[in-house]
């Protein structure tokens, strides 16, 4: 792997994930929780080895870290577990929403499938409502013990963040350096509106937290969390590099051997200053892996991850891909002009009040509920312009439908969680609930 000589091979990096406007995909990531039995307890490495097992009857090949089995892969889909053993499947980029929407279908009969005769159980919420910090397994991942001792120390709810939440990321691919910034611009702007339509964790330890998205308020408390402050600044490929490249090192990997932080930047590792390795200067790989270590509401690879979904149902897995590919992928430059006079401080205390105040939320003088209305009609314009077709001749924007009753409503997922809660003052309705993992093709 080539050793990084000058700032130019990291902007070069970014420039090679470029593509052609016909070539674009779409990448989807999500997490689950897996409990086992009626207590909800969260299920350990053994019982994860066991689902991983049964999984390679439908083509799935173990991948180890340290000689112990840590997730799959079968073609360019790939299965990982998170620091609480949070299960995650890494999709295929796609070319639509039908294909996306699919993959999730087959794979979640995979896990039902998987999990029967186990005890093994699903909730599909973005912050674990039952098991305490102190009770969850941990990942046996080396990298995910370094973590656990470093990233409290830039971020109170750090550990929170790592043990129990699960979230969305849909990865989406740039034409350009300015096709970049729009995108990238316009995922943070919108991440008050992304956090208030897909809300889905009111509850800690069993009780009510006050939040509708309590993940997202843990995530705005994690150490390298956040909007990035480049994201309201004029921006390009290099300023986004110069902001990576000043974060301190998470954890770097040498000689396939983790060498543990001390403070240092990336920065300091490209000169070869770096003290546990001195004189050895990072290469592209290293670069790669630090980019992973960002988590930052939207971040950048060779390719965009925007991150501020909570983990729920179909409305999440398949609406929220519909949505914002309508509005990057279909209607780029009318997204954009909604959001380019938006200020800076209206998007920060929109950000930071959404988790609790959701749809209610205030952004430019106007309601969450009403910005979504604006940016549904935009979305759909987008999918429709797109063309994307299933075999019964539909296009994109059958998958919105759950996102239209929610802005109708004015009422999140979240919220008739809350309903049901109050009505039977605990969260026993998660135990008669039947994890939905049909898809009807629509």
């Amino acid at each position: 792997m080539p050793v990084i000589e000058s700032k130019n091979q990291l902007i070069d990096y970014f420039i090679k994930g470029t593509k052609k406007e016909d070539h674009l995909l779409i990448g989807v990531e999500h997490e689950k929780f897996l409990f086992s039995g009626k207590e909800k307890k969260r299920v350990n490495y053994e019982q994860i080895q066991k689902i991983f097992k049964n999984l390679e009857t439908f083509g799935w090949k173990p991948v180890y870290d340290n000689k112990k089995i840590v997730g799959l892969i079968r073609d360019k889909q790939q299965i990982t577990t998170e620091p609480g053993l949070q299960y995650e499947l890494s999709g295929a980029p796609l070319k639509n929403i039908h294909a996306v929407c699919s993959e999730s279908s087959t794979h979640f009969n995979e896990i039902k499938e998987a999990t029967k005769n186990l005890n093994i159980n699903t909730a599909s919420i973005g912050f674990d409502p039952f098991n305490n910090l102190n009770k969850i397994p941990k990942n046996p991942k080396e990298r995910y013990q370094i973590m656990t001792k470093e990233m409290p120390k830039g971020g109170e709810l750090s550990l929170q963040m790592m043990y129990q939440t699960a979230g969305i990321q849909i990865n989406y691919d740039y034409t350009s350096e300015k096709d970049f910034e729009k995108k990238f611009k316009i995922g943070n702007y919108l991440a008050p509106l992304t956090i208030a339509l897909f809300a889905n964790s009111p509850f800690a330890d069993k009780k009510i937290t006050g939040y509708l998205s309590y993940r997202n308020k843990v995530w705005q408390n994690t150490a390298r969390g956040g909007i990035m402050p480049i994201t309201f600044e004029d921006l390009n490929f290099e300023k986004y590099l110069d902001h990576a490249i000043n974060y301190s090192l998470l954890f770097v990997i040498h000689k396939e051997k983790y060498i543990k932080p001390n403070g240092q930047t990336f920065k300091d590792f490209m000169e070869g200053k770096f003290e546990p390795l001195k004189g050895v200067k990072a290469t592209i790989k290293d670069f790669e892996t630090h980019l992973a270590t960002i988590f930052t509401e939207v971040r950048l690879k060779q390719f965009i991850e925007v991150r501020s979904i909570d983990t729920c149902d179909w409305g999440c897995i398949c609406n929220g891909p519909a949505f914002f590919t309508g509005l990057l992928y279909g209607a780029l430059d009318e997204t954009y002009d909604v959001i380019k006079s938006w200020k800076k401080e209206d998007v920060m205390r929109a950000y930071l009040q959404s988790p609790k105040k959701g749809l209610e939320t205030e952004l430019g003088g106007k309601k969450l509920h009403h910005w979504g209305k604006i940016f549904l009609d935009i979305a759909k314009s987008g999918l429709i312009k797109r063309k994307e077709l299933n075999s019964s001749d539909k296009d994109e924007t059958i998958y919105l439908k759950h996102l239209e009753d929610i802005i109708d409503r004015k009422t999140n997922r979240a919220q008739l969680l809350l309903e049901q809660f109050n009505k039977q003052g605990n969260l026993d309705f998660f135990n008669n609930a039947k994890e939905d993992f049909s898809y009807s093709g629509l």
